[in-house]
């Protein structure tokens, strides 16, 4: 491969992780609450690029669309809870990270869904042990909030953040899967491609 290839090549991947880390970002704005959870806690799947990218290229072009997403989010918002935007971007990185490593170790329609599937856990997991030390406390403190009781972080994250993160998991998971589907000529393809690189 001579360099004009590879800086061609390097310049079609930065190229693609900007397109979808701005898709990501449009996707943010999509939100949705779920009715038998607390209303600020709303479902988007604007992780799904970033396990596009994950997938195609390596987990950490994944982590590079997530900081995009989260960057411009800030950005074009102005966004005066930025505690928020940071936990969104670590849970992203939970959920993609798992996936695209198991993926990438079979490559088959099975890696990706026990990838999915460790992946959901894993995020719902990790984030809920990230809101009862950092997450919950940051919130009050920047709230201005009295410090929550253990019990009252407790009852937030059983109640609330962990079958929150669960659904989102399965929501964006069962999309990726369906896209996957449409996609897996052109993923493999591309896959191929860049591992050739």
């Amino acid at each position: 491969m001579d360099s004009y290839t590879g800086q061609s090549s390097k310049l079609q991947k930065l190229v693609i992780l900007a397109l979808l880390g701005t898709i990501s970002m449009v996707l943010m704005f999509l939100k949705f609450p779920l009715p038998f959870l607390p209303p600020y806690l709303k479902v988007d799947v604007s992780d799904i690029p970033a396990l596009l990218a994950a997938i195609l290229f390596s987990p950490l072009a994944g982590i590079v669309v997530e900081a995009l997403k989260n960057g411009l989010y800030m950005i074009f918002t102005g966004v005066s809870d930025p505690i928020g935007v940071v936990a969104n971007f670590f849970a992203g990185v939970l959920f993609i990270v798992p996936v695209a490593v198991i993926y990438r170790k079979g490559k088959t329609m099975k890696s990706l869904i026990l990838g999915l599937v460790f992946g959901s856990v894993f995020m719902a997991v990790t984030m809920s042990v990230l809101n009862y030390f950092l997450i919950l406390p940051a919130y009050s403190w920047f709230m201005g909030w009295e410090t929550m009781s253990a019990d009252v972080k407790w009852m937030t994250i059983v109640a609330g953040i962990l079958p929150f993160n669960v659904i989102k998991g399965a929501i964006a998971g069962s999309l990726f899967i369906m896209l996957f589907v449409k996609m897996k000529d052109w993923i493999e393809q591309k896959s191929v491609r860049q591992s050739a690189a």
